[in-house]
């Protein structure tokens, strides 16, 4: 799934006359970015959730014939979150699963990253894990907290917040979420949330009942976030120095 519903605030003005999937970097949309790296790791079944210029997301795949790509679009009429806005789009997960709990990827459309997917499903796989949240040691202003076996028990806000945990943990380490996640199937018959909500608390939530959500280091991976003009300036000089090689 990629989540392109945001308004784009923080890209303006870049989006004032578009949605934030249509921005261009390097002669690309992010859009197109983020298809043409899922594609080049196997993934051709995607479903793009839209609401800010979501008639101009579906003329945009439309005339590139989707980027020869099963594409579905879950429209938002309200903008429904993280969490909500996976929840609508459930019957594309389950119906495509054929009642086995085969996992699938979740990717913010303005993020840019070379994280190794295969390697992430491997450990996703491997631990058993309800989610796998790709995250990296950086500054952030909210932070993830896992313990020591990598399990999610916590967020705290900023570097110096108190912590707030829901699971107790000799020690936990503050990472920082890179919008990147694979996520079990059996999710939704435990995501009792209704409307409009973030995936975060859900997570927290689930930890707290012990269901395992893990953390995938990312951290020798390139990552960049795209959220603001300068980070669009910035990733498109590393394209042009070949520092991104996914896609």
């Amino acid at each position: 799934m990629v989540l392109a519903a945001g308004l784009g605030t923080r890209l303006q003005p870049l989006t004032n006359d578009r949605p934030k999937a249509l921005v261009e970097l390097a002669g690309h949309t992010l859009l197109e970015l983020t298809l043409a790296r899922l594609k080049s790791c196997g993934i051709v079944e995607v479903i793009i959730n839209t609401h800010h210029y979501a008639d101009m997301i579906e003329a945009y795949l439309s005339a590139h014939q989707n980027f020869g790509m099963r594409i579905e679009i879950s429209r938002e009429e309200i903008l429904l979150d993280t969490g909500g806005g996976l929840k609508q789009a459930s019957s594309f997960f389950l119906d495509s699963s054929n009642g086995k709990d085969d996992p699938f990827l979740v990717h913010n459309v303005d993020v840019l990253s070379d994280i190794d997917f295969d390697r992430m499903l491997r450990q996703h796989r491997d631990t058993g894990a309800l989610a796998t949240l790709a995250v990296q040691d950086r500054k952030t202003s909210r932070y993830l907290l896992f313990d020591e076996a990598g399990r999610l028990c916590g967020r705290r806000a900023g570097g110096d917040g108190p912590p707030e945990l829901v699971r107790e943990s000799r020690e936990t380490q503050a990472l920082a979420f890179a919008g990147i996640h694979i996520i079990s199937p059996r999710i939704f018959a435990l995501m009792h949330e209704q409307g409009v909500f973030s995936i975060i608390p859900v997570y927290l939530r689930l930890a707290a009942a012990n269901e395992p959500v893990q953390a995938f280091r990312a951290d020798q991976y390139y990552w960049r976030d795209l959220g603001l003009p300068q980070q669009i300036a910035e990733a498109d000089r590393d394209l042009s120095k070949g520092k991104y090689i996914g896609g």
